[in-house]
């Protein structure tokens, strides 16, 4: 069978190409008489180090939030994570991936596989991952600034105070220990050393808590009259064989785990310290699981400007971490006030002569994220923590007396502590 296609000659291939070549070079050409050159508001313009947009949506529309502006690799702030639980790997270390200012360079862990699994994801150097009977060789470690210590209660004493004695700044998991006196040394070791002690309260650093303090603070609904917290969540039929039901290990039951969440944001929220305490508690008798330590616990604060938190924790009721808080004028509502991610927030108040329920949605931000990076900038620019060790001790006091209140049955009084946020660092840039 024959094959009537045309062919091509050396000479018409290279004239084919040669035309072609041409042609796209006419392309460009032909397309900038065309279109206009993009104007300022799609380019933006260089300030400082960072790329900003001018407003280009109308009042009506929310406006977007600037480009973020990260350091540079190496200039960000270099932490080692102790400790490879669950939080660690489910929430902190993913949490670096959008950080602007922390990294991971270090790891310390008890389990030499999951050390060595974990570095290589996260591209850890194998001589920057260490045991813990070798965590203070990270001394001469001159990549790691901050040791973030995501261990057992009762063992964060113990690698505050190692950190700080190679020099570190310290991060640590709430509670800060498992009791006001540890954590008091912790704060003594840190000062001495001359480091910084920074406590995760990941809940100070998230929008909608924040703004729900802004709020508060700001009076546009009156005075808050009543906080109301609860944070709940179920435990396995095995749960007894878990660190946080051991007293030794944990300091307590839901009240140090969880119940802090309710009272650590209720202090935040406020400002202020509370003047007295009134609590219960309860455990199912025969379940190992609480053999030790309380399942659930119901305690009140009274405040100085008369607001009352009534708050509820508990190991034996379905997952809910819901805040509400009644003020003069408005009801806040916060379903999903202490979880890690997934916030809202729903004001209630008058419109005219209608009830207004309207839900205020804020740009995501990871809490873990947002608390790594502040503890970083406190180590580039020498400022202290908002939530430093004091906050943590604090916790402790009043945890100890939510106790007290329980074993005794009758409320314990504190001594009144005057002005707003005793306990916190400077404000952050946002409240300033």
């Amino acid at each position: 069978m024959s094959d009537d296609r045309p062919t091509l000659n050396r000479r018409a291939l290279c004239k084919l190409v040669a035309v072609s070549a041409t042609a796209a070079a006419v392309v460009p050409s032909a397309m900038a008489a065309t279109f206009a050159a993009p104007t300022p508001v799609d380019t933006g313009n260089v300030e400082q180090g960072a790329v900003k947009f001018p407003t280009w949506r109308g009042p009506a529309d929310t406006p977007s939030p600037p480009p973020p502006k990260p350091l540079p690799p190496e200039e960000r702030i270099g932490f080692a994570v102790v400790g490879l639980g669950r939080l660690a790997l489910e929430e902190i270390l993913p949490a670096f991936g959008q950080c602007m200012k922390a990294k991971p360079v270090a790891l310390v862990s008890g389990s030499p596989e999951k050390l060595k699994a974990v570095a290589q994801q996260y591209g850890i150097k194998p001589d920057s991952c260490y045991s813990y009977e070798a965590f203070d060789r990270l001394q001469d470690n001159p990549d790691v600034k901050v040791v973030y210590i995501v261990l057992p209660n009762a063992m964060h004493r113990e690698f505050c105070e190692r950190a700080a004695k190679a020099g570190k700044h310290v991060l640590t998991e709430k509670p800060m220990s498992v009791s006001s006196k540890d954590g008091q040394a912790m704060v003594d070791a840190c000062q001495q050393a001359g480091v910084k002690l920074m406590v995760a309260y990941r809940i100070q650093y998230e929008p909608y808590n924040r703004r729900a303090m802004e709020l508060v603070r700001g009076k546009q609904y009156g005075r808050l009259v009543a906080y109301n917290g609860i944070n709940t969540q179920t435990v396995a039929a095995d749960g007894d064989q878990q660190w946080r039901h051991k007293k030794a290990m944990a300091g307590g039951g839901s009240l140090v785990d969880i119940g802090l969440y309710c009272l650590n944001t209720a202090r935040f929220i406020t400002g202020e310290e509370p003047t007295e305490v009134y609590a219960t508690t309860y455990s199912p008798p025969g379940d190992p699981r609480f053999a030790d330590v309380e399942e659930t616990v119901q305690f009140t604060l009274r405040f100085p400007s008369h607001t009352v938190a009534n708050c509820m924790t508990s190991y034996g009721a379905r997952d809910d971490k819901r805040q509400h808080l009644n003020l003069e004028k408005a009801a806040i509502d916060m379903p999903n006030a202490f979880l890690y991610r997934g916030q809202r927030m729903a004001v209630v108040d008058r419109d005219d002569d209608a009830t207004r329920n309207a839900e205020l949605t804020l740009a995501p931000k990871n809490q873990f994220a947002a608390e790594l990076d502040h503890m970083a900038d406190c180590v580039l620019t020498g400022r202290t923590p908002y939530t430093p060790g004091e906050e943590g001790v604090q916790d402790h006091k009043l945890m100890e007396a939510i106790y007290e209140s329980a074993r005794t049955g009758q409320p314990v009084k504190l001594e009144p502590i005057q002005g707003l946020d005793p306990f916190r660092g400077p404000p952050l840039a946002q409240d300033a």
